[in-house]
């Protein structure tokens, strides 16, 4: 079997927001499991399962049960939503960017009733009182625009006193920053925390992982909701050793490696790193006189930054020039689509000399464009 080489496999300079690049180490953990045996009988994959539970349970400071499964992060995303909601049920989605409005569609088509409230505008526990939802959404990290949704006590406090769950999507900041802080875990009061594997864990995109509280178990109790993505069946799952489906325990493996690798690096190290990261980029950007679509340094995540395509120059005359210099980034999506690029410095992509040099050929980039599309006119005069 021969496979081509060639840049679409493999990105010389690779910056896309997810799916990350992947440690040799985490490869070279997942083609050693060639010889594994079957996750549905050996004892060892629930040792394995547990473990990684464990990680992200430190990753995430917390002492929720944590459910994974296989599949990219949306189908921790649609379980989550799927098992705890019911038709009818009353959703308050926070907006705050393309992804909180995706969360928002998806509640909808499930029958939800749902209320869409910008975070930016304030008052949001004055509008839980309010509607008393059954299920409040955020986003902490929009990685189409980079804009990451300041978290507080306040908002789980205000969930807890009229008996809303809180489900927030952490795919593309855990591992990239810090979400709860350090000390009492669980302080933001998270009822489904949900993660995924190929961003800042910079794992196989074939796992993802929901953290879920006593109060949202109760909850997937009385629905009851049965399917791949269903919840319920983790309750249990270790407990009777029989998952609702055979588990990949090669991705498991992997994952296993790159939690690992964080926790030896030490989470404060790798959130610092990750800062950097983002402070290089943004100054980079900067100097290049590019606009910056989160100006606010303080809302602007550690782990993707958004920059505004140039007016001069197409989307896809930036992408294609980009890519003949080995350089691949991200585009954006719905209203963005064609007005933003995307810088991904997240997971192993946190890296300052990685980021430099892909700022440099940014710049490279621009200056020839700009050179060939001053040269057009002339030629044709």
């Amino acid at each position: 079997l021969s496979l081509s080489l060639s840049n679409m496999r493999n990105y010389p300079l690779g910056l896309v927001p997810g799916p990350t690049k992947i440690d040799k180490r985490v490869l070279a953990a997942i083609a050693e499991t060639s010889e594994l045996g079957s996750s549905d009988l050996e004892p060892e994959f629930v040792e394995d399962y547990v473990a990684c539970c464990d990680q992200i349970k430190k990753l995430m400071n917390s002492n929720h049960d944590v459910c994974l499964m296989c599949g990219e992060g949306m189908v921790a995303l649609w379980g989550a939503l799927k098992s705890v909601l019911q038709p009818g049920d009353v959703v308050l989605s926070v907006q705050n960017g393309v992804y909180g409005a995706g969360v928002a569609d998806m509640a909808a088509q499930l029958g939800a009733q749902v209320q869409r409230v910008d975070y930016f505008e304030g008052q949001l526990e004055v509008q839980i009182a309010a509607c008393r939802p059954r299920l409040v959404t955020a986003v902490h990290c929009d990685t189409p625009t980079g804009l990451l949704l300041p978290l507080g006590p306040e908002l789980g406090a205000a969930c807890r006193a009229v008996g809303a769950l809180l489900y927030v999507d952490v795919v593309s900041s855990a591992g990239g920053c810090r979400i709860h802080p350090p000390g009492q875990p669980d302080q933001l009061g998270f009822d489904l925390a949900l993660l995924g594997s190929q961003k800042a864990l910079s794992c196989i995109s074939d796992l993802a992982a929901v953290l879920v509280s006593p109060r949202a178990w109760d909850r997937v109790r009385a629905v009851r909701y049965a399917g791949y993505d269903a919840l319920l069946p983790f309750h249990t799952a270790v407990q009777d050793r029989f998952f609702p489906y055979t588990p990949c325990w090669p991705a498991l493996v992997g994952l296993r490696v790159s939690l690992e690798l964080l926790e030896q690096e030490g989470l404060e190290a790798v959130h610092q790193r990750h800062l950097q990261c983002r402070d290089l980029c943004r100054r980079r950007a900067r100097e290049l006189g590019l606009a910056l679509h989160i100006p606010d340094d303080a809302r602007a995540s550690p782990t993707v930054t958004s920059i505004e395509v140039p007016s001069d120059i197409s989307w896809d005359q930036l992408d294609a020039a980009l890519r003949k210099r080995g350089m691949v980034v991200g585009g954006s999506y719905a209203p963005y689509t064609g007005k933003l690029f995307r810088i991904g410095h997240m997971g192993t992509q946190a890296d300052l000399a990685l980021v430099e040099r892909a700022m440099t050929v940014l710049g490279e980039v621009l200056k020839d464009l700009r050179r060939q599309s001053r040269r057009k006119p002339a030629e044709l005069g």
